[in-house]
């Protein structure tokens, strides 16, 4: 980001016009420093990164945060008895510090626009744009009262309160910084500057324990900036910890729940805490036998426990609570699919098929069954059987890799070494890809609902 000088666009001053206030007629000295501010505020300045922006970002904001297009400090000095006084200080301070500032050389413009604020501590924009600079420095605290000062001295500053309550918000005084927070990000019309003051302001809320509030800001943030990735990462911080607050105030006000042992059970799963959730999922059923889906994530559980220890005791008691599952709710395709899985590793093909096709009958989409399905078929030598549900799966999900390999099975038990190529060189560019992401996947992806089907054999023959 090049910071912008900060200038008052009022009628009293247009750059390139012969309007000026009502001193009438400028000194030579005057008009060279106006002209010469203006010439050096016409030229593009090269875009520079604003180094840790606000919330410890990374991104560049640009040119987006222009407190106002031109500066005209020279303006401000035309009625000011100090330029008569020490005139051609003012202008090299002045050109200096422009020039700097637009070039986004901070340390030098902090230097020059603090020597006139020493020459000329009574106007509005020298305040501002040092305030701006100590901005742009993360100096927040030496920027608050540069910013108040300008505000004292001209209230009608264009934006000069938004950076006052970002840096505010910035030092942790976010009651202070929220009424002008509240204002930028549900009246501005600037798309970048809106969603910085809706940052901060979720930051703000946040920090005051209003997650409620925090939320709602979030979720209008994630609206108006759907792929924006700060933006993503942000929320994505405040609906966890309204997640955990809520589960917390939970566990408060009913302890004994059924619902706190679920929610408890559920969370330790998804941390890989399989013997902790057993336990939470055993207490659930205690309290309600019949409660549903309880049955088939105790057994999703021991199934993701019989991996992590290799235990085939509890690889055969998951089986049973998918059976029990099955007993509540026939029309569960997930249990279904899960002892359909296991009849298959375990070699019972016609189990198998009989446990995938009912979980096809109620959830005719489901891709994961349409893989397993296909493969007791091309374990059973039909590969023509394979097919098709090999392609609904891609259908579904054209990135699953496992589906493009056990298609390439497929078309080379039929004989159609092309298509088999075909399928081969697509699995091997998914396979590629995901070798790229798996250090993202501990940490992103979302706990699978049901198991997975892989490429390595897993079938007993």
């Amino acid at each position: 980001m090049v910071a912008s000088p900060i200038s008052d666009q009022t009628q009293t001053t247009t750059l390139g016009k012969s309007r000026v206030r009502d001193q009438d007629v400028l000194s030579n000295s005057e008009a060279r420093l106006r002209s010469e501010l203006c010439q050096a505020l016409e030229r593009p300045a090269s875009p520079t990164r604003l180094a840790g922006f606000f919330l410890r970002y990374t991104r560049t904001v640009e040119r987006h945060f222009q407190l106002i297009s031109t500066a005209v400090i020279a303006l401000a000095f035309v009625a000011s008895p100090a330029l008569a006084q020490d005139n051609s200080s003012v202008e090299r301070y002045a050109q200096e510090g422009q020039a700097a500032l637009a070039a986004g050389r901070y340390q030098d413009a902090e230097t020059a626009f603090e020597k006139l604020r020493q020459l000329e501590p009574g106007i509005a924009e020298v305040r501002a744009n040092l305030g701006l600079i100590y901005f742009e420095e993360r100096k927040f605290d030496q920027a608050v009262p540069e910013l108040r000062q300008a505000l004292r001295l001209k209230p009608s500053l264009i934006k000069t309160d938004n950076l006052l309550a970002m840096s505010l918000s910035e030092l942790g005084r976010y009651s202070e910084a929220l009424p002008d927070l509240e204002k930028c990000f549900h009246r501005s019309s600037d798309a970048e500057i809106k969603r910085m003051c809706g940052l901060q302001l979720q930051r703000a809320y946040t920090g005051l324990k209003q997650d409620r509030n925090a939320v709602a800001i979030a979720m209008e943030l994630n609206r108006l900036y759907p792929d924006d990735p700060e933006i993503l990462y942000q929320t994505g911080k405040v609906y966890g910890n309204f997640a955990f607050l809520t589960m917390q105030k939970l566990a408060q006000v009913a302890p004994s729940s059924v619902w706190r042992h679920q929610a408890a059970a559920e969370a330790y799963e998804s941390q890989g805490a399989y013997t902790l959730a057993v336990t939470e999922y055993r207490q659930v059923l205690a309290l309600e036998p019949d409660r549903p889906g309880i049955h088939y994530r105790l057994g999703r559980t021991l199934l993701s426990r019989s991996y992590q220890v290799s235990s085939a005791q509890d690889a055969t008691d998951a089986a049973k609570e998918f059976e029990l599952e099955l007993q509540h709710d026939p029309a569960n395709a997930n249990a279904a699919y899960e002892l359909g899985d296991i009849k298959r590793k375990g070699g019972q093909f016609e189990e198998a098929q009989k446990l995938f096709e009912s979980a096809l009958t109620n959830h005719q989409n489901f891709e994961q069954a349409h893989l397993g399905l296909a493969s007791v078929f091309l374990s059973l030598h039909k590969p023509d059987l394979a097919v098709p549900h090999l392609m609904k799966a891609i259908e579904q999900n054209p990135q699953d890799e496992v589906a493009w390999y056990r298609l390439a099975q497929a078309e080379k038990a039929l004989g159609n070494i092309a298509e088999q190529q075909k399928s081969l060189a697509e699995y091997q560019r998914l396979h590629d890809k995901a070798n790229q992401q798996n250090g993202l996947e501990p940490v992103f992806s979302p706990r699978d609902e049901v198991t997975k089907q892989q490429v390595l054999p897993d079938v007993a023959h």
